[in-house]
């Protein structure tokens, strides 16, 4: 054997005593966002968990979720989210995802962008469910990829047509930002996937921290991640809520299916973290409280924010570690838990209980 030639059975041992074996199976993906949350945790200066405040929350959270039977069912009672079960949901689901972020507004509740449909005015992420749901009544083509690249159909006046404020005046909030996401995911989606996101689903071969992955690696507006303390963090809300989404609407089965679900983290956004300090789970600095407080901004990839981002993805992996230590046999896992608390903090604003407003961050993340 001559010096550059390469010893075939060397690098064979070699491999195999690094654990990479051709025959062996693939190492599970990783999405990496529940380490990076724990690691924010670890290192942060302004929010806190309150340790016993989480162990009561746990066993409240698991008492009211057995008195209503909560489970992947109750994602498709709402009356706006879509009840098919086949390829035209997935679309849905990967449009309502796509453009799912920053809904708040500091107006009054009457300045606030709203959506009246079926004799209703919804506000927030039902805002865009019902204008979704209100443009495919209208014959527009709004949850076809295909349609989003054809500009000279899918203008952007079309756009603007589709996602108006019907209750009021208000333009829907980064409607600019909206349109180059859907535009954007069109593309991709038409080079690379045969114009569909169930190639995606596909490809991820029933992993759901596969398919995070695909996601955030080929659509940039979906590839949720910043730095702290140095340190590249992940979060990914809408890839994994995407995901989520899915698994919920299709109860597990068909292109719900994933074997490996519970790798999906609670949904970092500003409403869960409302809830949380709400219930007793998270305690924040003074200086950051009366900021939140007072309404006032916290600049998008401020340590403030993603203390309270991460603090809430590792402060729900304790409430579900809880509630499995308690009930072994529990259902619940950090996606219905993240359902509940987002369900139950609405429910509690529209019945008019005071509690902390949520952190205010402008951002196509959440």
């Amino acid at each position: 054997m001559s010096d550059d030639e390469v010893d075939l059975d060397l690098l064979e041992l070699l491999r195999k005593s690094m654990g990479i074996d051709d025959n062996s199976p693939p190492r599970p993906a990783k999405t990496r966002v529940l380490e990076d949350a724990e690691y924010i945790y670890d290192n942060s200066t302004d929010v806190a968990l309150d340790m016993r405040g989480t162990k009561a929350a746990a066993a409240s959270l698991w008492t009211l979720t057995q008195e209503k039977q909560y489970s992947t069912r109750d994602w498709s009672k709402h009356e706006l989210h879509p009840k098919a079960k086949d390829e035209t949901t997935v679309d849905f689901i990967f449009l309502m995802d796509l453009l799912n972020f920053c809904f708040w507004s500091d107006g009054a509740p009457l300045e606030q962008y709203a959506v009246e449909y079926h004799g209703k005015k919804w506000t927030g992420y039902w805002s865009l469910v019902a204008a979704i749901q209100r443009a495919l009544d209208e014959g527009i083509s709004i949850t076809s990829p295909n349609f989003w690249v054809m500009e000279g159909e899918c203008t952007d006046e079309l756009l603007q047509h589709v996602f108006r404020a019907s209750a009021n005046s208000m333009p829907m909030p980064l409607l600019g930002d909206r349109i180059y996401c859907l535009r954007e995911a069109g593309y991709v989606l038409r080079d690379h996937f045969d114009g569909s996101f169930t190639t995606c689903i596909e490809q991820s071969k029933g992993s759901a921290a596969a398919l995070v992955n695909l996601i955030v690696d080929n659509f940039p507006c979906l590839d949720d991640r910043h730095r702290f303390e140095g340190t590249t963090v992940h979060f990914h809300k809408r890839a994994q809520i995407l995901v989520a989404d899915l698994w919920a609407c299709f109860e597990g089965e068909s292109y719900g299916y994933f074997h490996d679900i519970d790798q999906i983290t609670m949904f970092a956004d500003y409403r869960i973290p409302q809830m949380l300090h709400s219930v007793g789970c998270l305690q924040y600095s003074p200086p950051l409280e009366s900021h939140i407080r007072q309404k006032r901004i916290i600049e998008n990839g401020h340590p403030w924010e993603i203390q309270l981002r991460g603090c809430s993805v590792w402060c729900v992996e304790l409430l579900k570690r809880e509630i499995q230590r308690q009930h072994p046999e529990t259902h619940l896992n950090a996606i219905l838990i993240d359902f509940f608390l987002y369900d139950s903090m609405k429910e509690m604003e529209t019945k008019g209980h005071e509690c902390i407003p949520h952190h205010r961050t402008r951002s196509i993340w959440y």
